[in-house]
């Protein structure tokens, strides 16, 4: 009966503070990506994102919206490569032993030739860069900006206009990074 309740995060509800709390943390975000190379993976970035979606999905007026939102993909080259490194390391101790030397040359140069290869890859085929955790970033902050013009908390004036200029300044970096990473590849 209860085994489906257990696996997912009850839904607390969003309030007024935690929105208002949302959108600090969102104009904070943003100007601490930039601060990063938007075509690289920052391990600590996509581990600090992803614990954040998981709080966000946790809210009752959040969690349907962001249903689909993907956490990041915390893979970085560096890990690819030595991971790589290692396997061309077992191959070059075992290939010698199951075929002979002329294959076992050509399948260890051919691996050698993978490995520089892989190099020139974007790391955003295979790991989640601050330029996409820039993009995640910037539809929870639509979503919040959504959420407020309709009012749905009922915020006092001064504090709901507190809030949509958080969220306007977070949404105004995280464009603003996006579009100078997209300009990059012109």
């Amino acid at each position: 009966m209860g085994g489906s309740s257990s696996q997912e995060p009850e839904l607390v509800p969003l309030t007024r503070k935690a929105f208002y709390d949302l959108a600090i943390f969102c104009r904070e975000y943003a100007q601490e990506l930039a601060r990063h190379d938007q075509s690289r993976v920052n391990l600590r970035h996509c581990h600090r994102f992803n614990a954040w979606l998981a709080q966000l999905k946790r809210y009752d007026r959040l969690a349907p919206h962001l249903a689909d939102l993907t956490p990041a993909r915390p893979i970085a080259r560096w890990q690819l490569t030595v991971l790589g490194l290692g396997i061309g390391f077992l191959a070059l101790l075992l290939l010698p032993t199951r075929f002979d030397r002329l294959t076992s040359s050509a399948i260890l140069y051919t691996y050698i030739f993978g490995l520089i290869f892989f190099q020139f890859l974007p790391e955003r085929l295979y790991g989640t860069t601050i330029e996409l955790l820039e993009g995640k970033v910037l539809r929870v902050v639509e979503l919040l900006e959504e959420l407020l013009v309709h009012n749905e908390l009922q915020f006092t004036e001064a504090a709901y206009f507190q809030v949509k200029e958080n969220l306007a300044e977070a949404r105004k970096e995280l464009r603003q990074q996006i579009d100078l990473a997209h300009r990059r590849w012109r």
